[in-house]
């Protein structure tokens, strides 16, 4: 069965990544592979809400035997082996894609996930920008009066590419198969392969992937057969492929090593995410109550007790299995107005990688090449001319799911300022996403989606938790948020064009009251949206 395209090509060269053969091959993962993507997405609901009855979540036992038994992941490849230095950023525009490619990164991951606002143009001049980059012929002139024109840089090695397919909960509208929106992932992830593969093959620089948002080693194992599949109709050797996944669910920090497993022969390592964990942690326990209630995002740092004894255990299963150990988004840019706000922001990162670096991790993000010294100064400090630390074992790590669970020791409080900047956040980024632009600096933050998921989760989790706010002692309801949330709005309207507001900032703003007043918690905002810009 054939894959249908519902609108017109986005651009003049989209017709060079929608070929009859490319989309062939995207069907034929579709028919392999798209049942079981369902099936895997109603086993979420049914284990969630299991989770819910029973108040608790741990580690499987019918697993045990992987966990204790002796095996490893597959070596890395030579250019995977140092990631000290990895920049994050959306591969559209080609703008974008240029300054991470010649930045001094080991690594780029081009997101074609949670930084991309996936506008049919924007799916596919991800895809053309892959393709160039690949080739080393992605260039891009700005429009006059400006003329600038960007190129790729051959004095130095440029990073190597890992692409960040999307999630396995979102569907492409403008692609149908039997009759249906395509999986979203299958048409990334198919696209990029079936251009790319061959030529990163035989040199050597992939075809690499980030995985994202997964939540069982079912999923993973999804994964491992669609590489499977895809290698072996491409006459790709099998093993080529190098996975690393971002454990972002709080379901998938209890099966890290059940997840390396499932993708041994193509496993590259696991990545400690912030802001989708903190998002997932509230989703699987909204309505535990509060105990599961967590203070103002701002104040949930990386060493509260249950975030640390996450990255832990995170270091300290990949070591054990031979895979890398990737640290969080650094997500502060420059204030070229005030250095004061810059270097205090700098102090935060620096202080950020140190400790990453020293708990074992073998590198991490940055969303702005300013932050790539930094990141890589830390790292160097500790491993020197190593290209990774695998050999850390951290063996006298012991985590428990209690400690993984230990939301109450979290210190700070919900307060009124906390709930003002989740709403303009929230909006903020909503505004720009159904513009099209996924990546956007707020309050001198690179945020992407996760940081929209996060604020409105916990709007919804503190108007259900009925969470006292501690600076104004007010409680937080239905008629609090939708108060706020008018007041947080006007002050957007005040800072955008009048047009962009209204066909962008005042829907974003709607979206957001419907999703955090709502009796009814939404799994994802992104699909609300996206329903929104396919309309």
């Amino acid at each position: 069965m054939a894959l249908k395209q519902t609108s017109a090509a986005p651009s003049q060269r989209a017709n060079q990544i929608l070929t009859p053969e490319a989309l062939a091959f995207v069907a034929s993962l579709h028919e392999q592979f798209a049942v079981r993507r369902d099936q895997l997405l109603a086993a979420r609901t049914v284990r969630r809400n299991q989770v819910a009855q029973q108040g608790k979540l741990d580690f499987l036992p019918e697993t045990a035997a992987i966990r204790s038994a002796q095996w490893q992941v597959a070596s890395a490849p030579e250019k995977l082996r140092k990631r000290h230095v990895e920049i994050t950023g959306p591969a559209s525009p080609a703008k974008m894609a240029i300054n991470a490619l010649n930045s001094s990164a080991n690594v780029w991951l081009a997101d074609l996930e949670d930084a991309n606002s996936p506008h049919w143009f924007n799916v596919i001049d991800s895809q053309i920008n892959l393709f160039d980059a690949a080739r080393g012929t992605l260039s891009y002139t700005a429009p006059e009066p400006n003329g600038k024109r960007y190129e790729l840089q051959t004095s130095s090695p440029r990073p190597v590419i890992v692409v960040r397919p999307r999630g396995w909960h979102m569907d492409e509208a403008h692609l149908l198969w039997n009759d249906k929106p395509a999986v979203a992932a299958l048409v990334d992830f198919g696209l990029h392969f079936f251009h790319n593969a061959t030529l990163l093959t035989e040199r050597g620089d992939g075809p690499f992937y980030y995985l994202p948002k997964m939540e069982s080693h079912h999923e993973a194992r999804l994964w491992n057969d669609i590489f499977i599949f895809a290698q072996k109709a491409l006459g790709i050797p099998r093993g080529t492929v190098r996975a690393t996944v971002l454990i972002e669910t709080i379901p998938a920090a209890f099966e890290m090593e059940e997840i390396l497993y499932e993708l041994r022969e193509h496993a590259s390592g696991l990545n400690a995410g912030r802001w989708d964990y903190l998002f997932s942690i509230i989703k699987y326990f909204r309505d535990a109550g509060s105990a599961f209630t967590l203070p103002d995002r701002a104040s949930v740092t990386m060493t509260a007790p249950f975030m640390r004894a996450y990255t832990e255990l995170l270091v300290k299963t990949c070591h054990k299995r031979g895979a890398f150990a990737m640290g969080g988004m650094a997500a502060f840019i420059p204030n070229r107005s005030d250095p004061n706000v810059s270097e205090i922001a700098f102090e935060k990162v620096r202080a950020d990688k140190t400790r990453e670096a020293n708990d074992g991790f073998d590198g991490s993000w940055v969303a702005h090449p300013d932050l790539i010294p930094i990141c890589q100064a830390a790292f160097s400090a500790v491993l020197g001319d190593r290209p990774n630390q695998l050999d850390r074992l951290r063996d006298e790590v012991q985590v428990s799911a209690a400690q993984l669970l230990d939301i109450s020791s979290t210190q700070g409080q919900a307060t009124e300022a906390g709930l003002r900047d989740n709403l303009y956040v929230g909006i903020a980024y909503l505004g720009s996403w159904i513009a099209g632009n996924g990546a956007v600096a707020i309050r001198n933050q690179m945020e992407d989606a996760a940081t929209a998921e996060i604020s409105r989760s916990q709007v919804w989790q503190q108007i259900h938790s009925n969470v006292q706010l501690a600076d104004t002692g007010r409680i937080v309801t239905p008629e609090l948020v939708t108060t706020i949330l008018a007041e947080e709005t006007a002050r957007l309207q005040s800072e955008v064009a009048p047009d962009l507001f209204v066909s962008a900032y005042a829907p974003a703003s709607k979206l957001m009251a419907d999703l955090c007043v709502s009796e009814q918690y939404e799994d994802f905002l992104t699909t609300r949206a996206y329903a929104m810009v396919t309309a």
